[in-house]
Formats: structure tokens, C-alpha cells, sequence
């Protein structure tokens, strides 16, 4: 009879447990990303009873569109772009700066904290709604406090200069506990011998951040700058629940890419061209993987 050594056995049932989440990864990740794939090359419409090879062209259309100023697809992918570069900067600031205050508090420290990170495991929708109705006209609690402080009441969502940064901020607030956690973490990690040794060498708190504090903060750093930029190229829950009927108005002014995507796939049932502009976003997204793995590779040698 066969028998197994301990560590064989050992790997047998490493892999029996990682076999597991390994084919819950390829049911829910992998099959339908290849299937988009496929998807983005087909006439598919979900109710007809079968799809049409079209070869590209629905990548034709796609960057047709995405370049015709003024359409719907090119405002969706210029304000996907506005939520990362205005976004990404402004939530890991304020992460960073808020992360540094936390840590001096010595008193209520969990607690404090723990309203931070309150916000993010809040749901999306649930959040969404609540600064909807602080945002309404005339009687939402911003205007009021406008209103009441003499200055003029602000339509905020229904305004398509405004929309665009109020479904932002709403965004900026909800992820900020995320990025304060790790700047935590990776705060805790440096020695306090090194901020002792800066103070005897003359070394003022703006000189300590600038060479012990951001140097040391590199690894977090380039962790939330890759990671929060995928989530804004994400950008879909807040604009879905904040604005009118979830169609990324006013005037398209807060479209988003995944939410043209939504659009084009389950309310017009256009589900070849809503897989075509779901491997675009999918190849920008794979872009920036790629650089954080080039720059953290390099920050390790």
C-alpha cells in the first residue's frame, strides 16, 4: 500500500484547501472575465437567440466615441479621469495627514479611529442617499446652514459645474478611513529611535517628516496611491444612488466608465459593446498594476 510522507502530506492538503477560493477565483473572477472577452467581439443581446461575430467592431464604436468630444462615452472616461486625478491626490492627503494627527492621541485612541474607519464599512448606497437628501434644495441641511450663515442656497447635484466634485467628496469622505488604517500601520512600523536621533542632530518636525517619516512611508504609499486609483477608475455605487435616476447627470456631467458600461449592458442589452468598453477599462486598470509592480520591484532592489 502507498503511503505518504508527513511532508507530502503535508502539500496535499495545502493545495486540497487552496483548490477552494483557487476555483471560486476562476467561477466568479476569471470565467467572466474571459467571457467578456469573448463578449466584446459578438452582436450579443442577452434576449435574442443567438450572437453574431462582428470582429471590432465594437471597438470601432468604442473609440469613436470615446473620442467625439461631446458624447456620452468620451464625458464618461474624461470625468472617470477627473475622479482619479483630483480624487486619489486629495483622499491619500488627507489620509496622511489625518493618520499623522491620530497618532498623537493618546486618550480614546481605538474609538476615534474607529469612527474613521466607520465610514468605509458603511454601505455605499446607505451613504449615498444620506448626503443626497444633505445636499436637496432648499431643504437639505447644507443649504439650511447656507442659507442661514447669508449666503446663497447651491444646487450641488442638479448643477453640472457641482455635480461632478459633490458626488466626489462624498467619495473622498467614505474611503478616507481606509487610507488613514494603513498610513497607521505603516507609521507604527518606524522606529522611534529615528526621530530620537533627528531631535539631537537639531532636526525640526517639517525636517523629520521629510526625511525619516515620507521615505519610511514609501511602501504604504505607493500601496494606496495604486490602490485608490483603481477604485476611482471604478467609480460607479455614489454615482448610480446620488444622481437622478442613476444616469450620471446632469448632462452627463458625472458619468462615469463602469456606469456607461452598466448602461449599455443591462438597460439597453447591448452586451457586446458593453464588453468591449469593459476590456478597455480592464487593459487601463492592468496598466497601472503593472507600474506599481515595476515601482515597487525597484523600491525593493
Amino acid at each position: 500500500m502507498f503511503k505518504l510522507t508527513l511532508t507530502k502530506k503535508r502539500w496535499l492538503w495545502a493545495y486540497l484547501f487552496m483548490s477552494i477560493p483557487l476555483l471560486f477565483f476562476i467561477i466568479i473572477r476569471i470565467y467572466p472575465t474571459l467571457s467578456s472577452f469573448r463578449l466584446s467581439f459578438f452582436d450579443a443581446n442577452p434576449l435574442a437567440e443567438q450572437d453574431y461575430f462582428i470582429g471590432f467592431d465594437n471597438y470601432k464604436r468604442a473609440f469613436k466615441e470615446i473620442f467625439t468630444p461631446g458624447h456620452i462615452t468620451n464625458m464618461a472616461f474624461k470625468n472617470t479621469f477627473k475622479y482619479v486625478l483630483i480624487g486619489m491626490p486629495v483622499q491619500i492627503g488627507l489620509g496622511l495627514i489625518a493618520a499623522l494627527m491620530l497618532k498623537e492621541i493618546k486618550k480614546f485612541q481605538t474609538l476615534i479611529r474607529g469612527m474613521f474607519f466607520l465610514p468605509f464599512i458603511t454601505s455605499t448606497v446607505a451613504v449615498s442617499w444620506v448626503f443626497r437628501w444633505l445636499y436637496s434644495l432648499p431643504y437639505g441641511p447644507i443649504n439650511v446652514f447656507l442659507i442661514n450663515a447669508g449666503l446663497k442656497p447651491q444646487k450641488f447635484l442638479n448643477n453640472p459645474r457641482q455635480a461632478l466634485y459633490a458626488v466626489l467628496a462624498v467619495t473622498i469622505w467614505q474611503g478616507l478611513g481606509y487610507c488613514v488604517i494603513i498610513f497607521l500601520a505603516g507609521l507604527n512600523q518606524i522606529p522611534k529611535v529615528y526621530y530620537e536621533a533627528a531631535e539631537i542632530d537639531g532636526a525640526n518636525r517639517l525636517q523629520s517628516f521629510w526625511n525619516i517619516t515620507m521615505p519610511l512611508l514609501n511602501n504604504s504609499l505607493v500601496y494606496l496611491i495604486v490602490l485608490q486609483t483603481i477604485s476611482f477608475l471604478r467609480m460607479f455605487g455614489p454615482i448610480l444612488a446620488m444622481t437622478t435616476n442613476g444616469e450620471g447627470g446632469p448632462i452627463n456631467s458625472t458619468v462615469s466608465v463602469v456606469l456607461r458600461i452598466y448602461r449599455e449592458g443591462f438597460s439597453r442589452l447591448d452586451m457586446g459593446y458593453s464588453s468591449a468598453l469593459s476590456v478597455i477599462l480592464f487593459i487601463i486598470i492592468m496598466t497601472v498594476t503593472l507600474v506599481q509592480m515595476a515601482v515597487t520591484q525597484r523600491n525593493e532592489e
